[in-house]
């Protein structure tokens, strides 16, 4: 009994529900020998009969009525189970999970989040603000934004666009120093570190600029501390140019330097194919860092 085919109990049941072959063959997409042999199988398989023939149609013995039921409880219950899966791959509602860095999160983001919740009311967004790289495969994240390409085949991932990012200071900054345009020009200039183990310091040294760790004023390796520090006039510090120039009494400084490019990807799980609310965000994500917001 354990190893009934559900190929076959389908054919008991909708030869049962139609009281004819030919029409529960019809409904299955199956030739009538076909559908014939699946009901003999499952008759010898459980050692009864299940069916008379009276005339064309096909009555159920006592034996057939008795097992009817429990075979129609089990076509609801795979019914239903389609249903469940149909729904949930087809609702667009529910809770998203956003990983981004502390920056995105807090300058990108909400924009974004409040233009898809006006789309899309079913769905919420939970934002997690986290410079390290979420484990989507733990389900860490259902979407993340990284600054980096994954390396895990497993997962679906799209390069949004290249992204930069330039020097600037606070107004306030310029009047007390003036401004710097040429990686010249900043020796000898405060600026705001990310990091007291000198990576931050070899990235500005690469980009041309001759620093060292008497030019920082202080440190923060969040973005978000760190441009709040700028822009309280303590020194020159890096960001998106997107989230620069939404921000007031900003100046752009070492004009002539180049700016820092790194790479916007947005990556997620293979749900992305089967999930139309990750797939909605998803895209949303994607129009939305494309245009900067």
């Amino acid at each position: 009994m354990n190893d009934l085919d559900w190929n076959w109990l389908k054919a008991f049941l909708h030869t049962a529900q139609s009281g004819s072959l030919s029409a529960a063959a019809r409904k299955l997409g199956l030739t009538q020998p076909t559908l014939s042999r699946q009901v003999a199988a499952i008759e010898r398989q459980m050692g009864v009969t299940l069916f008379e023939r009276v005339g064309k149609s096909m009555v159920p013995t006592p034996t057939g009525l008795d097992l009817l039921e429990h075979a129609r409880a089990m076509g609801n219950a795979a019914e239903a189970l389609g249903l469940a899966a149909n729904g949930r791959s087809q609702a667009v509602g529910g809770v998203v999970t956003v990983s981004a860095s502390d920056a995105v999160a807090a300058h990108l983001l909400p924009v974004i989040v409040r233009r898809l919740r006006a789309q899309e009311p079913g769905i919420a967004i939970e934002v997690i603000s986290s410079n390290a790289v979420s484990d989507l495969l733990r389900r860490e994240a259902d979407i993340a934004i990284r600054h980096v390409k994954p390396e895990q085949p497993e997962l679906i991932a799209r390069l949004v666009r290249e992204a930069q990012a330039l020097f600037y200071a606070s107004e306030s900054w310029v009047q007390t120093y003036g401004h710097p345009r040429t990686a010249t020009d900043a020796a000898g200039l405060p600026f705001v570190g990310s990091d007291r183990n000198g990576r931050y310091l070899a990235y500005l040294r690469d980009h041309g600029l001759n620093l060292s760790e008497d030019s920082f004023s202080c440190y923060a390796d969040h973005s978000v501390t760190h441009w709040a520090l700028v822009r309280q006039g303590l020194g020159i510090g890096a960001m998106m140019d997107e989230i620069a120039r939404e921000t007031p009494g900003m100046v752009r400084v070492l004009d002539d330097v180049a700016p820092v490019r790194f790479p916007i990807w947005l990556v997620t799980h293979r749900e992305l194919r089967t999930s139309r609310r990750i797939r909605v965000v998803f895209e949303a994500l994607a129009e939305g860092l494309a245009n900067g917001h």
